[in-house]
């Protein structure tokens, strides 16, 4: 009696299970797929189609999502790594890459991790690059080592079914005793530049304070000139004025002399002015000698017309 109820329990049990396997393998055929995803099928275990994204269902144990690709741009960091530069100075080198898969088929079945891929071969790149290149230039060369590295990427991408936009260098580091030599010689480079600019200035401001002396030597000689320029034409005009005005007194004169009694009233003013005159020298040390006639006016005037 108690093997049959057994026997039927442990029935049941197992079409429990196989029904709940049944279930989950059903629910897990059921797809939702989200946007800038790709999933990868395979069935029977040979690639079938690949999902993008919407709603999706599969044939429970026969279709399985054998690889789930993000189709978004991503970044991977690439650690440091040492490289030798072409004048052999050792340099720790890292970076970082910007990748996104455009093919997830290729991606899945082209290449066993294509991150990893990638990472290897930037760095393999990025040691060759830097081979070439003096320690000085690889600071400058910093988007021709990106370049490099990408176009090789890109080469390797169109097998691998990703697209390599970019590569950044993050750090270059060379060891302390050359970054220390490379300090000290970029501060005897600013002293120097300083150093000529402060000489410079001194130049300039000494050609501008003898620009300015000669222009103020200049303008003072300048000054000068136009100073005694003026007076000169100042002495020229008050000659020519006096000249003029003389002129003009001895034409009147004349005109006076010629007019009608001009002769007699010019002899009268000589007689007049030559007595105020004879009056002004009289002192105690001064002698004067009178005509003897004081009374003959006309031998006094014939005298002054002698004199």
């Amino acid at each position: 009696m108690n093997a049959p109820v057994d026997l039927n329990m442990l029935a049941m049990a197992i079409w429990g299970i196989l029904f709940l396997i049944f279930m989950v393998q059903l629910i897990r055929s059921i797809r939702l797929v989200p946007t800038k995803s790709a999933y990868v099928v395979e069935r029977l275990g040979k690639y079938h189609g690949t999902l993008e994204a919407g709603f999706h269902a599969l044939i429970p144990f026969i279709d399985k999502v054998a690889y789930i690709h993000d189709l978004k741009e991503e970044t991977i960091d690439v650690p440091p790594q040492e490289c030798f530069s072409k004048d052999e100075v050792n340099v720790e080198v890292d970076g970082v890459i910007y990748i996104s898969v455009m093919d997830p088929v290729k991606a899945s079945y082209g290449i066993t991790d294509y991150r990893y891929a990638a990472m290897q071969l930037a760095q393999t790149t990025t040691r060759s690059v830097i081979g070439t290149l003096e320690l000085d230039r690889t600071f400058e060369e910093r988007d021709l080592i990106s370049a490099k590295v990408v176009d090789v990427l890109d080469k390797a991408g169109h097998i691998w079914g990703i697209k390599v936009h970019r590569y950044e260098i993050k750090n270059i580091s060379p060891p302390e005793t050359v970054k220390n030599a490379m300090e000290m010689q970029v501060n005897a480079e600013r002293e120097k530049r300083a150093l000529l600019a402060k000489s410079e200035g001194e130049k300039q401001s000494q050609i501008n304070r003898s620009e300015g002396i000669k222009s103020e030597m200049i303008n003072v000689s300048e000054g000068e000139m136009q100073k005694r320029i003026n007076e000169a034409e100042g002495k020229a005009q008050e000659i020519l004025s006096i000249a003029a005005a003389t002129a003009e007194s001895i034409n009147k004169l004349a005109e006076a002399i010629n007019a009608p009694g001009g002769k007699q009233s010019l002899e009268m003013q000589l007689g007049s002015r030559y007595l105020k005159q004879i009056k002004g020298i009289q002192g105690d040390n001064n002698k004067v000698i009178l005509p003897g006639n004081m009374l003959d006016y006309a031998a006094w005037m014939k005298g002054i017309k002698q004199k």
